[in-house]
């Protein structure tokens, strides 16, 4: 199938990939646009993975107030230059970092990442969600599985990065990020955050507030 440079421009805007990595992605895919994307995702994986181990002490904090000013969010969203902190791209991610934040449940993501989920608190769910599955009649094995799952569930639950990302649910969090860091080339780091609710308990993440999450300093 011939590659056409609409077909290029298209995929580059919907992914923000230079045009020789949309057309080298669209070749292998023979032309299939879904599955050109899927290609530059795993290729953006790839190359953000080899910059995790970065230190990433720029960036900036972010708001969002959602309509109405009922609810508010701050969020640190740390990069590795000035530079890059300036520039609409990363300005944008923090952006949507925060808004995700403000459209999640106020119970939700009490941690940045499941790394700051204290050890004890996973153990205690995997007692209860085994305790439950046994009380059904489960064999041992599939107990084992049914609290595994379950504990992927919290975490997708309350891990801000493991979430689904509300503007795109294909994506958690912690994906969103990952492109991200494969299009700036710098290694991008969520270190705590802030949810604000009229007439609710304030509580912060990240922060002294939740001293699972201290680990992201």
């Amino acid at each position: 199938m011939d590659i056409t440079a609409e077909m290029v421009r298209k995929l580059r805007e919907e992914t923000g990939a230079g045009m020789m990595d949309c057309k080298s992605a669209l070749v292998e895919a023979k032309g299939e646009m879904e599955t050109a994307r899927e290609v530059l995702r795993k290729k953006g994986l790839a190359s953000a993975a080899k910059k995790a181990g970065r230190v990433a002490n720029d960036g900036m904090v972010g708001t969002y107030i959602h309509p109405g000013s009922k609810v508010g969010v701050l969020v640190e969203v740390n990069c590795e230059t000035d530079f890059v902190a300036k520039t609409p791209d990363f300005q944008t991610l923090v952006r949507d970092v925060a808004m995700h934040i403000a459209a999640a449940s106020p119970a939700a993501a009490l941690y940045v990442s499941k790394d700051e989920v204290p050890a004890d608190v996973i153990e205690k769910e995997k007692e209860i969600y085994k305790a439950q599955a046994a009380a059904s009649g489960k064999p041992p094995n599939v107990v084992e599985k049914i609290a595994e799952g379950k504990v992927k569930e919290y975490y997708a639950t309350f891990c801000l990065l493991e979430q689904p990302f509300v503007k795109d649910p294909k994506l958690n969090v912690g994906q969103l990020i990952q492109e991200k860091i494969a299009l700036i080339k710098e290694n991008i780091v969520v270190r705590r955050f802030a949810r604000f609710r009229v007439g609710e308990e304030i509580v912060a993440r990240g922060d002294a507030a939740a001293p699972a999450a201290v680990a992201s300093e």
